[in-house]
């Protein structure tokens, strides 16, 4: 089960969500998107969070608004964070996650510890969240399907770049081709190289000058 939510609708159109549990959490993890970033509560136990940006999007396009709907909702699904005061919330691009065979279920550490950022929420705002909760929808997604196809997907774009690139590549090859044979034509089109009719004429021999030279 996968839980969703919607920021604030002034923000843009961007969806939040968080597995069920950890087992949940484990296929968040693995079946991720390259525009997701996560988001937990630092040295605690919470849900795990995902904001979904817009594809081309990175974590420096996140606007102050929707940072405070994700920290709120990830402090708001802590059990020990939504107690206290002054917590710290750590957030990274999914793909910065690393996960080891020798990890417990749902736990997670970084490939780059320089790409987690850190921000302190001082307190549960009850407003953001109860209006987050009243987006919320429950869907039990195959998430290794979404995965495949936006894999597909993914490739089918590269292939189709690849072959835009190769046709542009070919006409300009075709086109310096063509500018060298115009080049290679005037030069030989240069009056000071050419030689009139007259200038044959007058610069050869007579009939009658040839046998004299031969005989």
């Amino acid at each position: 089960m996968v839980f969703y939510f919607k920021a604030r609708p002034e923000a843009g159109d961007y969806t939040i969500y968080m597995g069920l549990d950890k087992h949940e959490n484990e296929e968040l993890i693995k079946y991720g998107f390259p525009e997701d970033i996560w988001f937990h509560v630092d040295k605690m136990s919470s849900a795990h969070v995902y904001l979904r940006l817009n594809k081309g999007q990175t974590v420096d396009d996140i606007s102050e608004g929707v940072l405070e709907d994700c920290v709120q909702l990830v402090k708001a699904n802590s059990i020990q964070g939504n107690k206290v005061n002054n917590v710290d919330v750590v957030y990274t691009p999914w793909y910065n996650l690393k996960k080891t065979p020798s990890m417990d279920v749902g736990q997670v550490g970084f490939h780059n510890p320089k790409m987690v950022r850190t921000v302190r929420v001082e307190k549960r705002i009850n407003e953001i969240v109860n209006r987050l909760n009243k987006t919320k929808v429950e869907r039990k997604p195959d998430l290794k399907a979404e995965r495949e196809a936006i894999n597909a997907a993914e490739r089918a774009e590269k292939k189709q770049l690849l072959r835009e690139k190769k046709r542009r590549e070919e006409m300009e090859r075709l086109e310096k081709e063509r500018q060298a044979d115009l080049r290679s034509y005037k030069g030989l089109m240069v009056s000071e190289k050419m030689t009139s009719n007259k200038q044959i004429a007058s610069g050869s021999k007579s009939l009658q000058e040839l046998e004299d030279d031969f005989m």
